[in-house]
């Protein structure tokens, strides 16, 4: 398998790392026998087997009353393995509220060996969307209806065992206004703007068998259990020592009372054992339910961290009479937190959020959410490759598989249960409460989870609070914040952030959860470049100018240095109150609420099939540290492949101090920095040859190297093949990607290529295809185009191994034609059960290494406080103006006559900036004046920006005191950032300030240099 860093050539693509195999070899090969022990050898001693129950499913559309019968004749359905959204052939094509909607029935047929007759016998579904009646061999047995997490019936009393089969029957209902049947409430996640609708079991099902003495699973719904709870305390990060603790919930069915032994065993990623502790002897009564505990303190530690997926094997052993009658194995990693003074600490290192907000279906074209596992890697893993660190799962809780994912690939995740925009009351409150906490409980022992996210929007102090009793509860020891956005005021909340504009605090840690939200096809390089997309143009959105969500590919990355530098300015480091940082909405292509020239929403870093825009090398510069940026990196942006005669801008992202670019050896000179990252060459004359972008440091010491080159004539038809570690399993549920590239005759992409290709698939295998534009997003033909050179299409194994052949050829040019063979290999099941787990091959990535012991960021200024203040009028709210709390402002009443105030520093200070958030930030310009006395230190019009407008001194001016006042008429328009669709609160405030003579400052920092 390989995870292509930079996408841009073939021979690029061709250098990604396997350093992270070579890491977790003696893992993957001790997990594969650990997962295959813990379902055979334990269910032959009549302890615990846990089965995996994905395949040989049968699935009708269409609702018939006798489905649930035993009796009943399947043979004409479909034979589908789980995860399986019925309508997955929809997934791209048609728009969200498009999909189809309805009941659908899955059957399953399995035996349960005889020997295993006196176990308790318990189905966990990890997910059905939206509600789910099952039955077994004809008995109902219960109901599940919110649509997100995971639950689990006992059906011990229905099962029969040898040669007799059982049947189990799942009635699936994903109505938009599915109501609750008790309530008749709605559920107010069910919402066609976000959570894309693919119906069904969507997600993974397992069988669990235990003793009548057990360890309970973490499935609160419908079972009511808390399973086990692993966490560490006492933290010594620097000497890799803490004391690890172990809690899990006993559960006793038998007639008898029994007297266990509770021991703990810690086994690292080599599969070394590393401690082995007990905790004291704990008595459970006949019918009873108790919590056995066990802590030690553990020494040679690796912490689990950002890009280093370290994770450790917790066994869980109950015993009695020094014989194990019960045996869990958790995977979990530890890590220490901490969330204050306006920071975020990871292992006691701060660290800047800068990733994406994902939709939390992470959906792929045709495919929807039924994917293998180690497509969740994938994805998870490119996010971190392009140096992101967080990513905010949107709305409802992520899968089981994108959580354990993130725990592998070092992403860390936030967390949210279930909501909408808004708080609410009554039942959908009660609704969102109970999803918080089953997923707490559920993910509580998943390293990477750091923030449980209340709300898309703020919540009352009151609904807040009852959150966090619920996270204190289920997981008081976790080391995680529980919040919401939209609570900057709030005195409960742990942490805050609002969308699409900067807040900083020297309180509780805000981040902004969603801060950009253009858009653009990976199609469309630039104005020069076939298809000739000028930036911006399309439909309108909802009667407004919609150019920001129509961009070209150029533009797109160059807005997103832009947009992230008025982050980055707020950094930890640049004063008292400081932003935690953001993340950019969204990471891949989504089938959710779109605004552009598509039917799907086409902000992501990559698109729909996980290939890379320009936008994502940028992150990789920008985001290369934790804080600052600890790497150097640069990036040029576009292509090399134009015509004589054209002229061009260049644009190199670069976290460098200078860039120098040079065309087949002859310098163009330097660029002036913008934007902090951004360095433009205008009016580049194209030639053919090599564009190189040297960076060097204000030492004019050379610290990065970035080359584009033209390429050659298309010549050929390439594919590339992608797969899990360990090839393509024939389980009928994984998948091949293959990328099918124009290439010129040294293998190098020839980016403006737009070729049509005409596939042919043999073999026991299943097309599943791309995306394109054109009609129907070409979801599932075998016919589609390439866009810059490139696309990706997947292949679906079948339950039938052997070998698989793929031809592609152009439709139109003479392109020489590609051909790739591989193999599915064989899985074993038997009657219906199956231990393989595809997780057990899959590596960790540790590619960044352990937490630095470093600092995470140089002190770049210091603040100077403001001691007092006078102003033209209002003065008793002028305070409001320096008082951190950015939802309070100043504002003068009357004319430009009293448009002035006057702040006294501190003390006398060499003040080298002036940071002002004024009133309507995103959409006002003021023309103002700032003195010191009688020296005039800026004169002139701000700007409209996402939080703060600066005045930066060329040289430090002396000061103890300055005065701003309105000189001409305030401007407002339009918001430059094409966001005339908020309605949150804090466009609101924003729509308050339009009297051109009133001068609003909501917030006023002075610095100096450190």
């Amino acid at each position: 398998m390989e995870y292509p860093v930079n996408s841009k050539t073939t021979k690029e693509s061709k250098q990604s790392s396997n350093k992270c195999f070579q890491l977790t070899k003696i893992s993957t090969l001790f997990l594969l026998f650990f997962s295959l022990y813990t379902s055979h050898s334990f269910a032959n001693n009549n302890i615990r087997a846990t089965y995996n129950f994905n395949y040989e499913w049968k699935v009708f559309v269409g609702d018939d009353e006798n489905a649930s019968a035993p009796s009943f004749n399947d043979s004409s359905w479909k034979t589908v393995s789980l995860p399986h959204s019925w309508n997955e052939d929809e997934a791209f094509k048609n728009d969200i509220k498009d999909l189809s909607t309805g009941i659908a029935w899955y059957r399953k047929t399995f035996k349960v060996p005889e020997k295993q007759q006196n176990q308790k016998v318990f189905i966990e579904f990890e997910g059905v969307r939206h509600a789910a009646e099952v039955y077994v061999n004809g008995n109902y047995v219960g109901l599940h209806e919110n649509g997100i997490m995971a639950f689990g019936f006992d059906i011990s009393e229905y099962i029969k065992y040898g040669n007799a089969d059982n049947v189990i029957a799942v009635r699936t209902d994903n109505a938009w206004d599915y109501r609750e049947k008790a309530t008749n409430s709605t559920y107010q996640w069910n919402d066609r703007n976000f959570n894309a609708n693919y119906g069904g079991i969507n997600k993974n099902v397992k069988l669990h068998l235990t003793g009548k003495v057990y360890q309970t699973l973490p499935l609160y719904s419908n079972l009511g259990t808390t399973g086990q709870y692993i966490y560490a305390t006492d933290f010594d990060v620097a000497g890799q020592k803490a004391s690890i603790h172990a809690e899990t919930e006993i559960k006793n069915e038998s007639s008898n009372d029994v007297q266990l032994e509770y021991e703990v065993q810690l086994i690292d990623l080599d599969g070394k054992l590393v401690k082995t502790f007990k905790g004291k002897k704990i008595r459970v009564p006949a019918g009873a339910t108790r919590t056995a505990k066990a802590a030690a303190k553990v020494n040679d530690l690796n912490f689990w961290s950002w890009g280093y997926g370290y994770l450790y094997t917790v066994n869980t052993l109950l015993k009695k009479d020094g014989e194990i009658i019960d045996q869990v194995s958790t995977r979990t990693g530890f890590r220490k937190t901490d969330f204050g003074k306006g920071l975020i600490k990871l292992n006691d290192r701060t660290i800047m959020v800068h990733g994406y907000a994902q939709r939390t279906t992470n959906e792929w074209p045709a495919l929807g959410i039924n994917i293998p596992h180690w497509m969740s890697d994938y994805t998870n893993r490119q996010m971190v490759e392009s140096n992101g660190n967080v990513v905010r799962w949107m709305h409802i809780t992520p899968s089981k598989q994108d959580v354990e994912s993130c725990d592998r690939v070092g992403l860390i995740q936030a967390m949210p249960a279930g909501d909408s925009e808004g708080d609410v009351t009554g039942r959908r409150w009660e609704h969102r409460v109970e999803v918080m906490r089953d997923a707490i409980i559920y993910n509580r022992n998943n390293p990477s989870i750091l923030f449980y996210e209340g709300g898309n929007e703020g919540i009352s102090e009151e609904h807040m609070q009852e959150l966090i009793e619920v996270r204190d509860q289920y997981d008081p020891y976790g080391g995680r914040a529980a919040g919401s956005r939209e609570m900057l005021d709030s005195k409960v909340s742990e942490f805050g952030g609002e969308m699409l504009y900067i807040n900083k605090s020297d309180n509780m840690p805000v981040w902004a959860m969603e801060y950009m939200r253009d858009e653009g096809l990976r199609k469309y390089w630039d104005n020069y470049t076939q298809p000739f997309h000028k930036h911006g143009v399309g439909p309108l959105y909802k009667g407004q100018d919609a150019s920001a969500y129509n961009q070209n590919m150029d533009e797109y990355a160059r807005n997103v240095v832009k947009r992230w530098y008025e982050y980055y300015r707020e950094r930890p480091g640049t004063g008292n109150r400081v932003s935690s940082g953001g993340v950019n909405i969204i990471f891949s292509e989504t089938n959710t609420h779109h605004r552009g020239t598509q039917n799907y929403r086409l902000s992501g870093e990559v698109d729909a099939m996980r290939l890379p825009k320009d936008a994502f090398y940028a992150h990789q510069v920008m985001w290369n540290g934790w804080v600052d940026v600890e790497k150097h990196g640069a990036h040029i942006i576009g292509h090399w492949n134009y015509h004589p005669g054209l002229k061009k801008d260049v644009s190199v992202v670069s976290s460098a101090d200078k860039v120098e670019l040079k065309l087949n050896g002859r310098s163009l000179g330097f660029a002036e920095k913008e934007h902090g990252f951004l360095f433009t060459f205008n009016k580049v004359k194209w030639e053919a040859g090599e564009l190189k972008a040297i960076s060097y440091d204000r030492n004019n010491q050379q610290v990065h190297t970035a080359t584009l080159a033209t390429t050659g004539k298309p010549e050929s038809i390439q594919l590339t093949l992608h797969t899990a570690p360990g090839g393509l399993t024939a389980d009928g549920l994984d998948v091949a990607l293959v990328d099918v590239e124009v290439v010129d005759k040294d293998g190098n992409r020839c980016p403006t290529a737009l070729d049509m290709i005409e596939f042919e698939l043999d073999g026991p295998a299943e097309w599943r295809g791309g995306i394109a534009q054109g009609p129907g997003n070409f979801i599932l033909s075998k016919t589609l185009p390439v866009e810059a050179g490139i696309n990706r299409v997947a292949i679906r194994s079948l339950s039938k191994a052997g070998k698989i052949s793929l031809t592609a050829r152009s439709v139109a040019s003479q392109l020489n034609p590609a051909e790739l063979s591989f193999t599915s290999s064989p899985i074993k099941v038997e009657n219906g059960l199956t231990g393989y787990k595809q997780t057990a091959s899959l590596p960790v990535y540790l590619e960044k290494g352990p937490t630095p012991q470093t600092p995470a960021y140089k002190v770049s200024r210091i603040q100077v406080n403001i001691s007092s203040v006078k102003a033209g009028s209002r003065e008793n709210e002028a305070q409001n103006s320096f008082d951190g709390r950015q939802t309070t402002s100043w504002s003068n009443q009357g004319g430009k006559e009293n448009a002035w105030i006057e702040y006294q520093l501190e003390r006398k200070a060499p003040v080298s900036e002036i940071a002002l958030k004024l009133g309507g930030w995103r959409t006002s310009s003021y023309p103002i004046e700032i003195t010191a006395g009688d020296k005039v230190l800026f004169n002139g019009m701000t700007s409209p920006n996402l939080g703060f407008y600066y005045v930066e001194f060329k040289e430090p001016v002396e000061i103890d005191q300055l005065k701003i006042r309105l000189i001409g008429e305030a401007d407002f328009h339009k918001s430059q950032f094409n966001m005339a669709e908020m309605t949150n609160n804090s466009m609101a405030r924003e729509r308050k300030f339009k009297d051109a003579g009133r001068l609003n400052i909501a917030e006023i920092e002075v610095f100096q240099k450190p």
